[in-house]
């Protein structure tokens, strides 16, 4: 296992707990993010794309089964959950909402170490991290995610930020169908200032500037009722 590109995003709003855990994370070669609140967590989240979350159930705003309800909308990454709840009723509930793991407070953190190792190898195949350049349909539309650019045919599409935002969320989870609510916390978090048809006139203009025919888009598609996907298919290189 690489573990060096292993990021492990804790989050606890007891900073000695964080603490010890990302002591222990730190020996076994992994890298961590901390958050100790729901809020923090979710936008780290989007930040930084961790490989794994160790996610505690009682924090101050928003419940750590929130969070996992809102991450499992939209991504599979895997999730440990953090709990001094001990009955079984609990315990299968996170399961059922999409944890991968749960461990009781207190705990060995050196078994937490372990059940995280073991989700990681169990979970890794389905985890498929997104490359700095991505080539679609023979180099006809190319990302370079480092530049923040986007060719057409070679000539620089011209999105805006917004329009980038949105539509490399939808590139970065090609097998999702996203509401317009979920485009809008995935593209933006809670700096989103408008409605969410708004979102209908970003895509508008994103096929105006990346599709050959608009109206009849092979990239960014409309799934009736729901909202949208990316339908591109990347050149294998």
């Amino acid at each position: 296992m690489n573990l060096s590109a292993k990021r492990i995003l804790i989050v606890d709003d007891e900073a000695k707990i964080v603490d010890v855990i990302k002591s222990y994370l730190e020996k076994s070669g992994y890298t961590t993010i901390e958050a100790y609140n729901g809020k923090d967590a979710l936008d780290k989240f989007k930040k930084f794309n961790p490989s794994l979350i160790v996610l505690d159930i009682m924090l101050p705003d928003i419940t750590g089964d929130e969070i996992c309800r809102t991450i499992r909308k939209i991504s599979r990454v895997p999730i440990i959950m953090l709990t001094a709840k001990v009955e079984e009723e609990d315990i299968l509930k996170g399961l059922n909402i999409g944890a991968d793991d749960y461990i009781t407070k207190p705990f060995s953190p050196r078994e937490l170490v372990a059940r995280i190792e073991a989700v990681l190898r169990r979970t890794s195949d389905a985890i498929v991290p997104l490359a700095n350049i991505i080539c679609f349909n023979k180099d006809e539309l190319v990302i370079d995610s480092l530049k923040y650019e986007i060719r057409k045919k070679g000539e620089i599409v011209n999105l805006t930020p917004n329009e980038y935002k949105i539509f490399m969320t939808l590139v970065k989870y090609p097998d999702k169908t996203f509401t317009r609510e979920e485009l809008i916390y995935m593209a933006f978090g809670d700096d989103f200032d408008g409605y969410d048809r708004t979102i209908d006139t970003h895509i508008k203009n994103i096929r105006q500037k990346i599709e050959n025919d608009p109206k009849n888009p092979k990239y960014v598609l409309t799934v009736h009722g729901i909202g949208y996907r990316f339908g591109g298919e990347s050149d294998e290189i």
